[in-house]
């Protein structure tokens, strides 16, 4: 009367069925468990493999420094300051060893700040400071899950630049070396709320 994981990990893979299982281990908690858990952590690996895949596209590549790059756009700005803040929760989740709430930090910040709104604000603008800030983002996100979902990221890390014996699992923990600019997360968060009101209008027309 159980589910068999080995099935699990072929029709969805290893990764997804490993962060499935993270995200649900919240306290006090009896979790109804099923494929469609393990479906939408696949459909989150997709996503971000394609991320990756459109960022290559459009010349961002691995990043060469552990800091943050100098950021003057106010979107480069506000993806810098979602990592601070991601990582801070995420160092804050894992030292509480609630890996529930690590694993759902990292999944909402890659799916809604980096794949629905940061790609979609940068497209059709990828100067020098984009593609350096994008690239170093890249690099924080593939560092921050790798402990949840170790295939997919160690995959994209050796396919985002030439690292040579220098495999994901032994990079570094992030260290931005930077803070969270309080007037560009208004500005974008102004300019998010903006377009999704405008989308829901659209919608109901």
């Amino acid at each position: 009367n159980v589910i068999d994981p080995l099935d699990l990990i072929d029709e969805y893979g290893a990764d997804a069925l490993r962060m499935a299982l993270l995200a649900s281990t919240a306290q006090g908690r009896d979790v109804k468990f099923g494929p469609s858990r393990v479906e939408g952590y696949r459909n989150f690996a997709t996503k971000l493999w394609n991320a990756a895949r459109f960022c290559q596209s459009n010349g961002i590549g691995a990043s060469q420094s552990l800091a943050a790059p100098a950021a003057r756009m106010a979107v480069n700005k506000w993806i810098i300051g979602e990592v601070v803040e991601t990582l801070a929760e995420l160092d804050k989740a894992m030292a509480d060893l609630r890996f529930d709430a690590a694993a759902n930090a990292i999944y909402h910040f890659v799916w809604d700040q980096f794949c629905d709104w940061y790609i979609e604000l940068i497209k059709g603008s990828f100067d020098e400071e984009t593609k350096a800030v994008a690239g170093w983002v890249l690099d924080q996100i593939l560092v921050m899950l790798h402990p949840f979902m170790p295939f997919v990221t160690e995959e994209l890390w050796g396919a985002l630049g030439d690292r040579p014996n220098y495999p994901l699992i032994t990079a570094s923990w992030p260290e931005p070396a930077a803070t969270v600019d309080a007037g560009a997360k208004r500005e974008v968060e102004w300019l998010i709320a903006l377009v999704g009101n405008l989308r829901t209008a659209k919608n109901e027309l």
